[in-house]
């Protein structure tokens, strides 16, 4: 299915003004970052990643060498959830121990990203889908509030795996 026979047909955007909303938010989920780091993810050309960079310089910090959003705009934490093994969240960074912690053997093993449970930003459980359920593996005791969003979780991945109805 074509996106816009999905979606309806969208207005034109300005390629100018397109480079620096994607620059401010590669900045918002991945800064501090440079013009390479923002290339290589968004697959676009040098050039195309230090244009929009430019554009929204006046946003900018300089944090040793990398930009970063003067002003980010704090976001709402996501409610708990399952995350799959090599979750963008986890890759592309020299240390992964603000969402590890000290758990970081538990979740990343030998270049092997397990799936894992994020809840507040933070890693609180490995799982797995054993015959098609998925089996939950907490690192630590969680609260029950935290237990049954995650249960509701693992419903919808089952739903979406297709091993549920």
């Amino acid at each position: 299915m074509l996106v816009r026979d999905w979606l309806g047909e969208t207005a034109p955007v300005d390629r100018d003004r397109a480079l620096a909303e994607l620059a401010r938010r590669f900045l918002a989920g991945h800064g501090p970052a440079d013009d390479r780091e923002l290339a290589r993810w968004a697959g676009l050309p040098l050039r195309d990643a230090r244009a929009g960079l430019t554009a929204i310089a006046g946003e900018l910090v300089n944090r040793d060498g990398l930009l970063d959003l003067a002003k980010p705009e704090p976001g709402e934490l996501p409610p708990p959830r399952l995350l799959g093994a090599f979750d963008p969240l986890l890759l592309g960074w020299v240390s992964r121990e603000p969402i590890l912690g000290r758990y970081t053997g538990v979740v990343t093993v030998n270049g092997i990203f397990r799936p894992f449970a994020l809840v507040r930003g933070r890693a609180v459980a490995t799982w797995r889908l054993p015959a098609g359920r998925v089996d939950l593996e907490p690192i630590a005791p969680l609260p029950r509030r935290v237990e049954k969003a995650l249960e509701a979780d693992a419903v919808a991945v089952e739903r979406f795996l297709g091993v549920r109805p």
